[in-house]
């Protein structure tokens, strides 16, 4: 794929085809998705929470740690035509039943081409880049009103670990009233990076009313030996890599949450090189014209109606 070129971390510059993406998804999601590995889901009670406290996640639950689930058989969803596959997958030890109706899915798809998903957040993608989307769906909170989170570990670069970045815009168009991007990259030049929105969903399909904030903590150092080993982040990164975490958390104590309809999603864009750059929407760049152009055509009438006053006095002859 890369010909005689060397490759670190992401492929470098050496952008695989989607079917590579696609089949390196299905081999390594949901412990080892191009170098990240989701570890645990998360749990608070927020009932008694308000969001003015310093940290209003609540009372942390025992987590769930994803190396204990048992998880489908992944030929039932796949899908050459989309390149996408569903890992599914609930706790093999449930003694509360908590997984009884419910379940935990990972849809990781590669892209052909650029373009957009049809539901929110609607992240510009192109033919470099993987989505993962997560939804808990169906199970039973331990609390009335559960927050729920994900612990995630990736590769670091060296000793330090990806920098994460914060992007604002004025454009909110394919994802209403969301104005970020969050974004982890890796190395200057970048060679890989992820980006998300930060914006969960608590109904499918999403829309503005069934929005949750997402909450990014800072990355952190963390240690090898604590993480469930991935023979596909050995193979491509080797045995010795230094790892980073963070915690992503969905939701308020108050506002929507799990708690409607049990159902939660979020998505994240994956890919190597440099992450996509979006630009202004043509609605909003046709807002912009008409607020810029309309002072631009009344100063210009304007002109003209004092230009033709002007040239009827003119034309005026004295009868002296």
């Amino acid at each position: 794929m890369c010909g005689s070129v060397e490759c670190s971390w992401g492929w470098g510059h050496c952008a695989p085809s989607p079917l590579l993406l696609w089949t390196l998804l299905l081999f390594a999601a949901p412990f080892g998705l191009l170098g990240e590995k989701t570890r645990q889901l998360l749990e608070f009670d927020s009932t008694n929470v308000s969001d003015t406290v310093a940290k209003p996640l609540g009372r942390p639950y025992p987590p769930y740690s994803l190396a204990d689930f048992s998880w489908n058989n992944i030929t039932d969803s796949l899908d050459p035509a989309t390149l996408s596959a569903t890992f599914q997958g609930h706790p093999m030890n449930d003694p509360t039943r908590t997984f009884a109706n419910g379940s935990l899915a990972f849809r990781v798809q590669a892209f052909s081409r650029s373009s957009r998903p049809a539901q929110p957040p609607r992240l510009l993608h192109t033919a470099d880049t993987c989505q993962l989307e997560v939804a808990l769906v169906g199970a039973s909170p331990r609390g009335n009103r559960s927050l729920f989170g994900l612990e995630v570990a990736t590769l670091g670069q060296g000793p330090d670990c990806p920098s994460m970045q914060e992007q604002h815009s004025i454009d909110d168009e394919y994802a209403p009233a969301v104005f970020q991007l969050d974004q982890l990259l890796w190395g200057s030049l970048p060679s890989g990076f992820a980006q998300w929105r930060p914006v969960a969903y608590s109904q499918k399909p999403g829309g503005r009313e069934s929005a949750l904030p997402c909450q990014a903590s800072p990355l952190h150092p963390a240690l090898a030996y604590s993480l469930p080993q991935s023979p596909i982040v050995r193979a491509f990164f080797g045995s010795q890599n230094n790892f980073c975490a963070f915690n992503l958390t969905f939701g308020a104590s108050t506002g929507p949450g799990y708690w409607d309809q049990h159902y939660l999603s979020w998505s994240m864009l994956l890919g190597v090189g440099f992450p996509p750059v979006d630009g202004l929407s043509p609605l909003v760049l046709g807002i912009m014209a008409v607020a810029l152009g309309a002072p631009g055509l009344m100063l210009l009438g304007g002109g003209l109606v004092l230009l033709l006053h002007h040239k009827k006095y003119s034309e005026y002859q004295s009868i002296n």
